[in-house]
């Protein structure tokens, strides 16, 4: 009994450290990227600060279709994608690729609500110091909306780590594939709901942080 229990906690401890390990690249990547997409959303727009209706328009088509395709599919679609910039189809580091384009137009879409939650008045108010464009994004609008943007980081994490455990079921690693592998196929009922208990845990104690650092940011 002492020997499975060890092996167990062995095998969900090495898991865990994979679903953290790209689930915190990934939402580093899809906040990288989902913030630059964000940045053109939000200049383009009709009441942007360089407004044109064809990139927004492009653009806006582009982040909604990634936004609709269900993750389990796109894991799928983008295999050859993920072994031309990874070398491999399936593994810990190759779920990096799909999670980051599954998040990045979700991550692009809360941040362009969070940038147009900034009052126009300081906006105007910076035009008339005169500020360039990018300035006005990093120096004025960006700092309004860090404590929206923090938030939007936190869900995210979460979003992507419930997207690493469907990353799981087809190879990627982590929880996912430990509760799908020992779990659910191998029958393993107490693999099942540790693995559960985990992600739960670990879920709550990355909302706790962002929570933590929103309200030190908005104070």
């Amino acid at each position: 009994m002492s020997d499975r229990f060890a092996l167990i906690a062995k095998l969900i401890f090495q898991a865990l450290l994979e679903t953290v390990y790209m689930s915190l690249a990934s939402t580093f990547f899809a906040v990288l990227t989902g913030f630059l997409i964000s940045v053109v959303l939000i200049m383009t727009d009709k009441n942007g600060l360089s407004p044109n209706r064809y990139i927004y328009g492009v653009l806006d088509i582009i982040v909604n279709t990634f936004r609709s395709f269900p993750f389990i599919i796109l894991i799928i679609i983008l295999f050859p994608l993920t072994k031309i910039i990874v070398g491999k189809m399936t593994g810990t580091t190759a779920s990096i690729v799909p999670l980051t384009i599954g998040a990045a137009p979700f991550v692009a879409r809360i941040f362009e609500s969070a940038f147009k939650e900034v009052h126009y008045g300081i906006i105007e108010a910076a035009k008339s110091f005169g500020a360039s464009k990018l300035q006005i994004i990093f120096k004025v609008m960006l700092p309004e909306a860090m404590p929206s943007i923090i938030s939007a980081i936190t869900l995210t994490l979460i979003v992507i780590i419930g997207f690493s455990a469907m990353a799981g079921a087809v190879g990627g690693g982590g929880l996912g594939q430990v509760a799908y592998t020992y779990g659910y196929t191998g029958f393993q009922t107490d693999v099942l709901i540790v693995t559960v208990v985990v992600l739960i845990v670990l879920v709550q104690l990355f909302q706790a942080l962002g929570n933590m650092i929103y309200k030190i940011i908005k104070h």
